[in-house]
């Protein structure tokens, strides 16, 4: 996703500093301050000691913003300034630091829109709309597919330390089928899922956990239906799960702030 393009772009550059992303959503505003610029002892309560921010940290390297469009104003001011000067503050500080980190952003968010709207500032849009890569849902660039999960296999498997390579031709289908909403994100949970749960070295569809295309066609073909369907609860709760994740585009934050409901009879 949006992530593999910036890593890919720090990796083909000669940059020699660290690649760090930040996701602006993630972290609570009065955090993310702290979080990008660093801040002193005693800043603020629980700042026991000087920590480095992520503009520090990246020196010379690539810094990658996802979710921009959750950037608060004030912060969006002290960006503005970085991107200007090259310099800034710790939180608490006064010494001036300098950074030659280049910035690459991402957001789903239209900031053409925010602007007008007065909810990101007009001066900062423009001094970040520089380069503009528009990258397209993954069922829109299924040709992608093949590359993105050797690529994620290869990933899973130095992290878990499994030897995974092999797809079923029916979860190859399966997969093709899927129109992920989740985009490569989703590809990598389930990726993941698959490899922790197979016995063998191959991927199976019933270990992907999505809906074959025709199993979709034939829910929808027998709707009218008014026989009642048994389903076990392990299966609605999944079903449960991934409508909430799909209502929130796949942000496990905002998913764990939807409260459940219960009832007693």
């Amino acid at each position: 996703g949006k992530e593999v393009v910036a890593r890919a772009i720090h990796h083909h550059s000669e940059r020699s500093g660290l690649f760090l992303p930040v996701n602006c959503s993630a972290i609570v505003e009065n955090l993310l301050e702290s979080e990008l610029f660093g801040h002193e002892k005693g800043s603020f309560t629980g700042a026991d000691r000087r920590k480095p921010g992520k503009f520090e940290l990246a020196s010379d390297g690539t810094l990658f913003l996802d979710e921009l469009g959750e950037l608060p104003l004030n912060l969006q001011a002290k960006l503005l300034r970085v991107l200007q000067e090259g310099t800034y503050e710790r939180v608490g500080g006064t010494e001036t630091l300098h950074t030659s980190a280049r910035i690459i952003t991402a957001t789903n968010r239209d900031l053409e829109t925010m602007v007008k709207e007065g909810r990101f500032r007009e001066d900062l849009y423009y001094r970040l709309n520089v380069v503009n890569i528009s990258l397209p849902p993954l069922r829109e660039r299924m040709e992608d597919l093949p590359l993105l999960t050797k690529h994620l296999l290869r990933k899973i498997n130095q992290r878990l330390h499994t030897q995974m390579q092999n797809i079923s031709e029916a979860a190859w289908s399966r997969m093709q089928a899927y129109e992920w909403p989740g985009n490569v994100r989703e590809l990598e949970n389930i990726l993941t899922r698959a490899t922790v749960l197979c016995r063998d070295d191959t991927i199976t569809p019933d270990l992907l956990g999505i809906d074959d295309a025709s199993a979709t066609d034939t829910e929808a073909a027998t709707a009218g239906n008014s026989e009642l369907e048994l389903i076990s609860l392990d299966v609605l709760e999944e079903r449960h799960v991934r409508q909430i994740l799909e209502y929130t585009r796949w942000h496990k934050g905002k998913a764990c702030t939807i409260p459940s409901v219960s009832s007693a009879s």
